[in-house]
């Protein structure tokens, strides 16, 4: 549970943006999605590789840029 003390003076909008901040991070909701439909475990190393080969490309244009 993500508890997040609201500090003297401070605005509830503040401490809201640092609760989503925080939520954001423990990457709960990211899991939530994922297991709302099983994909096989082939089907999700097929989609690391396809996102690792597009982030080394970022990466090899913006050595060459």
């Amino acid at each position: 549970m993500i508890k997040i003390p609201v500090k003297e003076g401070e605005s509830i909008e503040r401490a809201l943006k640092r609760f989503k901040r925080k939520f954001e991070k423990t990457g709960i909701l990211k899991e939530m999605r994922s297991r709302q439909a099983f994909s096989k475990p082939s089907v999700e190393r097929r989609s690391e590789l396809i996102k690792a080969r597009y982030v080394q490309q970022l990466k090899q244009e913006q050595e060459d840029a």
